[in-house]
């Protein structure tokens, strides 16, 4: 007869813990690092221009003077490419000589012209400047388009020499008198007064009047010469100024330099009943 033996005991194993939330950890943590890997790479690229941005076309500037300031009305085209889109605003920029006297200003992307105010040449001086205009998407830029332009106000002299008073000038009320023949110049008045000239990108106007030395350049006085003889702006790249002359004795009258041309006569005669009226 078998002698009772108690029941040996069973070792349970702990229960194995669950994997798949400790790769789903894993996983979070790669993430956030590639993440912030991808973030640290894109922060320290330099600002690229986006090459996809077409730039501005069709810059050009008009430029007048107001009292002692140039009003420079800017204007230009933008191409609007299906996918880019509409730019954000567009940054625009007029100076003198390298950039040391400028101003900037950003325009609303649906705008194709603005003025800003530079500081006007002295009488005889030429301010010689540019204009630059960009498309703005977000935080990038598009190329530059820039022309230049140039300003002139002729200063106005005593001339040397005599001059023969115009018998066909008006004659006001006389304030001296003079003795015969003579012709004594009391002031000196320049027209027009300022004058937008294009500078002559490559030379061709002066090479044109070297070909053709007898033949002028104008089609229309200061508004309009031949075609190597305009500029970016569309402006002459030469200019034609009238001088006039006030008599001691009242009368206005025209100097050498005028005599004999039709564009000055037509600036006399307005400039005369300007100063009568």
């Amino acid at each position: 007869m078998k002698r009772w033996q108690p029941p040996e005991e069973q070792v349970v194993a702990p229960p194995k813990p669950r994997r798949w939330p400790i790769v789903l950890l894993l996983m979070a943590i790669l993430g956030v690092g590639l993440a912030g890997i991808w973030m640290i790479w894109r922060n320290s690229r330099p600002p690229a221009l986006a090459t996809s941005i077409t730039p501005a076309t069709d810059v050009r500037s008009d430029v007048s003077a107001t009292g002692d300031s140039l009003d420079v009305a800017v204007s230009w085209r933008l191409e609007v490419l299906p996918d880019v889109g509409k730019p954000d605003s567009v940054r625009l920029e007029v100076g003198l000589g390298d950039g040391l006297d400028s101003r900037v200003r950003v325009a609303p992307s649906d705008h194709q012209t603005d003025t800003l105010r530079l500081p006007a040449p002295l009488p005889g001086e030429t301010a010689t400047g540019y204009s630059c205009v960009a498309a703005i998407y977000g935080t990038r830029l598009s190329r530059e388009t820039c022309t230049p332009w140039q300003f002139v106000r002729p200063a106005a002299r005593l001339p040397t020499a005599p001059v023969v008073p115009d018998t066909t000038a008006t004659r006001p009320k006389r304030t001296a008198r003079a003795g015969p023949g003579e012709a004594v110049v009391s002031r000196i008045v320049v027209q027009p007064s300022g004058q937008q000239v294009d500078p002559d990108v490559g030379g061709k106007c002066a090479a044109w009047q070297r070909r053709y030395p007898n033949r002028h350049v104008w089609i229309e006085v200061n508004r309009q010469a031949v075609p190597e003889c305009m500029g970016p702006n569309g402006k002459p790249t030469v200019a034609q100024f009238c001088a006039f002359a006030v008599l001691a004795d009242g009368r206005r009258v025209k100097t050498g330099n005028s005599a004999n041309v039709p564009y000055c006569e037509q600036l006399f005669q307005a400039w005369v009943r300007e100063r009568v009226t």
